[in-house]
């Protein structure tokens, strides 16, 4: 899908329309589809205004996000507990999440485990 049209043009088709014109008739002048024409001046009709919808954006991790409190509890309960794990806990309380979604979650929130101590830089500088 492509970008949205231009909020001009949405007005323009709604006001042809408002001022007498048909849909169709709108959407031939300005050519667009009269499907397009016919949702832009519902949607006009609803909210005062043609503009398109937002888009994008995360619509899906509200769901993980209502758990977050319960994960990072098991997670300070056990440091070393796999995703899978995890996933296996969450699903005995009824909260069932895949592994991508629980590996986004502490992505998103900045959470790593290292698999060994830091250690020190090297002191050998290079040779070549």
């Amino acid at each position: 899908m492509a970008r949205s049209l231009s909020l001009d043009l949405r007005e323009r088709v709604a006001v042809a329309v408002s001022g007498g014109m048909s849909r169709r008739q709108a959407a031939e002048r300005f050519g667009v589809s009269v499907s397009s024409a016919i949702r832009w001046c519902a949607r006009d009709n609803q909210m005062g205004s043609p503009a398109a919808k937002p888009r994008g954006g995360d619509r899906h991790s509200a769901r993980i996000e209502a758990q977050r409190e319960q994960i990072l509890a098991l997670v300070d309960e056990r440091d070393d507990i796999t995703l899978a794990e995890l996933q296996a806990h969450l699903a005995e309380r009824g909260h069932r999440f895949g592994i991508g979604t629980l590996w986004r979650f502490f992505a998103r929130h900045g959470l790593t485990w290292k698999k060994r101590p830091r250690t020190r830089r090297s002191r050998n500088a290079p040779t070549s």
